[in-house]
């Protein structure tokens, strides 16, 4: 590991290292709550919402709009989930969030109005905005700092699995029904709440001991500008996670079938992304493997510009799938090498940074919309804007190291 590593004390005054198999037990409670929270309430809509409008539930305009819920109740978690916290405790919060979710799927079920369906929605989002923020500062501190990236890794493997799952489970619940499906989803969530209820670590106490002076300056400037990346980083994610599956059904004439079959490889580029990011920050460190993955987040992003040969679309596919969550622990890892005795502060700082990665992505959902509308239909200008867009990310660090090696 670093040297950075090397020297850092541990951040809790707990028990964390007694059994050797809690760390991965609090690990498997936290995939359970980031694919509920994020994996299910988030990516299991999108395959719904043809059902939702042949079943008359609501008109293809209303869905857009309760897709759009989601997003805004994401950003309203991430803003609010160091208040709820502090209120009820993180691990409490997680629970609760957990329980709201799978209640949330229930009561979805029924079309009672548009107003009830877009709270729902809205819940929703709120659950994954506040999991994504408090899951793995709960677990983290309670891990060795040499197995915080692989740890972290596991935690977000489940939004993957949200994704896989929306691709696989959802269509099979569908021919139940729709009814059937929001129950469907609403069981396993539930499944999921129970088996990882007693499973979340007890909290940490905090080393809350000031840095130098200097050093408290360069790693602001550094946490500042990781919230900037990581927000690019958001706008890269988009022309994927929105358009590739029209790409290749529409542009490029293939078929739905064939577009969908893209997203099963987003998918599975999804589950192992997170695992491999998060050794790689183990191995080498997150500063340089956060680097080494802007590069190639940027040439796969910008892939399709060049190629839409079958080949390109899969190694598109897989490897931006696999930075969807597999960007979030080398975040999460550099953080806590920038702030690295402060647990309380690298709790607010991932705050900021989810929020700011659900605003980014947010105005990117809707301004690239509106390109594609003005354009009409131009898929090369929207994998270009992102794959720019992460190489500006890149281009930050790259100064910011300069900078700071001249300082």
């Amino acid at each position: 590991m670093t040297e950075l590593n090397a020297d850092t004390k541990p951040l809790v005054h707990t028990r964390p290292h007694a059994r050797p198999g809690a760390g991965w037990r609090y690990a498997i409670a936290g995939l359970a709550a980031s694919l509920v929270g994020l994996g299910l309430a988030r990516f299991s809509y999108t395959p719904l919402i043809p059902a939702l409008i042949a079943a008359k539930w609501f008109s293809a305009s209303d869905v857009v709009y309760l897709g759009a819920a989601n997003l805004a109740g994401y950003l309203a978690g991430a803003l609010a989930a160091r208040s709820v916290a502090a209120r009820l405790g993180a691990v409490r919060a997680l629970r609760g969030m957990m329980l709201l979710a799978t209640l949330s799927f229930f009561a979805s079920s029924a079309p009672v109005s548009f107003t009830w369906f877009f709270i729902c929605r809205f819940l929703s989002g709120l659950t994954g905005g506040i999991i994504m923020v408090l899951a793995a500062s709960v677990i983290l501190p309670h891990t060795s700092p040499v197995r915080r990236g692989i740890v972290g890794g596991v935690i977000f493997a489940g939004v993957g699995l949200g994704v896989a799952a929306s691709g696989t489970l959802v269509p099979l619940l569908l021919q139940q029904g729709l009814r059937q499906s929001w129950y469907g989803l609403g069981t396993l969530s539930a499944i999921l709440t129970l088996a990882s209820w007693w499973n979340w670590p007890a909290e940490a106490t905090t080393d809350t001991a000031p840095s130098r002076s200097a050093k408290q300056h360069h790693t602001s400037s550094a946490a500042r500008a990781l919230l900037i990346q990581y927000g690019l980083n958001a706008v890269a994610l988009v022309p994927h996670m929105v358009f590739i599956v029209d790409f290749v059904a529409r542009g490029l004439g293939q078929g739905i079938a064939a577009g969908s079959r893209y997203w099963v490889l987003y998918g599975l580029g999804a589950i192992i992304g997170p695992l491999v990011t998060g050794h790689l920050g183990d191995r080498s460190g997150f500063d340089p493997a956060l680097r080494a993955a802007f590069l190639v987040e940027a040439v796969a992003v910008l892939l399709p510009t060049v190629s839409t040969a079958p080949i390109s679309l899969i190694v598109s596919s897989i490897v931006v799938g696999g930075f969807t969550p597999g960007i979030v622990p080398l975040v999460l890892g550099r953080i806590h090498e920038l702030i690295p005795h402060a647990t309380e502060q690298q709790r607010a700082t991932w705050s900021h940074a989810t929020t700011s990665f659900a605003l980014f992505q947010a105005a990117a959902a809707y301004g690239f919309s509106w390109i594609y509308a003005q354009t009409g239909g131009d898929y090369p200008v929207l994998f270009a804007l992102g794959g720019g867009a992460v190489v500006l990310a890149l281009a930050i660090d790259l100064c910011l190291a300069l900078i700071t090696r001249k300082a």
